[in-house]
């Protein structure tokens, strides 16, 4: 099929955006807009028969035919998100609006491989400006699978996060349904909202209910020989969803991701992928039920997995994947491929000794939110290969000591705390470079308290103080000023030397023989016939 010429399309833009601005004021005219929005509206934002939820993916998923035609329903649902705000509409309905907005434009950037601009119908050149979804633009948050940015000391905006993700928030309904499903009480990790988003996490506890499999899937990008904290956010979390669920658990070592970014040798990711696995298992995780593997060693050995790449590799386009990670035409084509490789993992029959030829298992994957695109991806491949749609479940990111700006790093040793630190360390590191939220002298904080969203201190005690009582007590008391800065940072280091000598122990334990085993491909202690 051919496109319209780039005169033709700029000829056709005037009266596009011109149809597209009377037909929202028609859909928002005074006898609509008394009541709920008719589904005239729903018919304007894209396809008519999507609801006002936005699509999971940002790769074509809407279904909504040429790039022309998203660009002028683009246009459309622009209006209609002006409209609702100028006649102050609820909440709700601009939110779901705006949901939409954003994924009919990633829906346009996968197809055209170019961010949707006014009056610039696909095909047209255009000044180089981002289009709302650049989360650079307005001071906004920056997330993508490699970078993490915000001008606010607060950190992230979460919320702002999930829809422009298009993600749903795990609220109280679903963390009792996990605690009614499970009988156990829900990690502290969901009780305090660093696990805050899903994606069909309600399918998942229906199979569990409904006696059905299904099995976890995270991993590590091996980018040194030693992690820090924060890496083990994810691995705690699955090791509590393993226990709980009782399901096999599958861990990706991206050694080959590490070597296509980092300046490494192909031993040397081999390497660090080994030293990491020695962390994970360390966390706890049971033999019996797990398989780590690396990807430059599993890739030659497993058929199943390797045709699932290549069946993911068949469905999406250089455009779509430069649209959704922002590769560029000096990347290597390494770089390129390799989201198929980290989606591979999500379908059951990329493990045949673990599932045998089964291709109905679903995947639940733990993750950090900067790797939901790897996922939408998949979400979106997934049906058109014949598999489920793997589940998610987001956590937030472990700001960095200087502050929530940006994520902790392996590669700034003064913002981490590494699982290797000594107690001293340790208490060094929290003590000098712990981002404060304390006042400038301590009679202005004993007089006005500290602020505890921006303390570092304090949003590391969320993560690792169990004791629900007592983090309760150490911010009331730090926000009313009773307690100070050095104080607070006294409490964290208590907690986290500990921590990390009793995970140095552990790790101790853990021999090549172990990893080795873990990392053999085998069944493991479930039958899937």
């Amino acid at each position: 099929m051919t496109w319209p010429s780039r005169s033709r399309l700029h000829a056709k833009a005037r009266s596009i955006l011109l149809r597209a601005r009377l037909a929202a004021r028609r859909v928002l005219a005074p006898r609509v807009l008394s009541g709920p929005l008719s589904k005239s509206a729903n018919t304007l934002a894209g396809c008519e028969h999507r609801s006002w939820k936005m699509a999971d993916v940002p790769n074509g998923e809407q279904g909504c035919g040429s790039p022309l035609e998203l660009f002028k329903n683009i246009a459309a649902q622009g209006e209609l998100v002006r409209a609702l705000k100028a006649r102050n509409a609820a909440k709700d309905e601009i939110d779901s609006a705006v949901k939409m907005l954003l994924s009919l434009k990633m829906s346009y950037k996968a197809a055209t491989g170019e961010d949707y601009k006014a009056d610039y119908p696909p095909g047209d050149p255009a000044p180089g400006s981002d289009s709302g979804l650049d989360a650079t633009e307005a001071g906004e948050d920056f997330v993508d699978p490699w970078t993490v940015q915000t001008s606010s000391a607060k950190g992230i905006d979460y919320d702002k996060l999930i829809v422009r993700f298009g993600s749903s928030k795990i609220d109280e309904e679903l963390i009792n349904r996990i605690e009614r499903a499970t009988g156990q009480r829900p990690h502290h990790f969901l009780r305090r909202g660093i696990f805050f988003s899903h994606r069909d996490m309600h399918q998942i506890l229906d199979a569990y209910e409904n006696k059905k499999p299904f099995y976890l899937y995270t991993g590590r990008g091996p980018s040194s020989e030693a992690m820090h904290v924060g890496h083990l956010i994810p691995f705690i979390f699955t090791k509590w969803l393993q226990d709980v669920f009782n399901v096999p658990l599958v861990i990706q070592m991206t050694d080959d991701e590490k070597y296509l970014w980092k300046d490494l040798t192909l031993d040397q990711a081999y390497g660090y992928a080994v030293e990491n696995a020695k962390d994970i298992i360390a966390c706890g995780f049971d033999i019996k039920k797990t398989f780590i593997f690396s990807d430059l060693d599993y890739m030659g050995m497993s058929p199943g997995f390797y045709k699932n790449v290549v069946k993911i590799q068949k469905h999406v386009t250089f455009n779509q994947v430069k649209g959704i990670f922002g590769f560029t035409d000096s990347d290597c084509i390494g770089k390129i491929s390799f989201p198929a490789i980290q989606a591979a993992p999500s379908f059951s029959n990329s493990f045949p000794q673990i599932f045998r030829d089964r291709t109905d298992v679903q995947c639940l994957i733990p993750c950090a939110i900067d790797q939901d695109p790897y996922f939408r991806m998949t979400r979106d491949v997934a049906p058109r290969i014949g598999y489920p749609k793997p589940a998610l479940l987001h956590s937030t990111f472990f700001p960095a000591l200087q502050g929530a700006q940006t994520k902790m790093s392996a590669s700034d040793p003064n913002s981490s705390i590494f699982l290797t630190d000594t107690a001293k360390q340790i208490k060094t590191k929290v003590n000098k470079h712990a981002f404060s939220g304390g006042r400038d002298t301590i009679e202005e904080h004993r007089q006005f308290g500290g602020n505890c969203d921006v303390d570092v201190s304090f949003m590391y005690l969320t993560f690792f103080l169990e004791d629900d009582d007592r983090l309760e007590q150490i911010r009331k008391d730090y926000t009313s000023g009773a307690m100070l800065t050095g104080e607070l940072k006294k409490e964290l280091i208590e907690v986290l030397q500990p921590l990390i000598a009793e995970h140095q122990a552990r790790r101790k334990e853990v021999t090549d023989e172990i990893v080795k085993e873990f990392m053999t491909p085998r069944k493991l202690s479930y039958d899937f016939e």
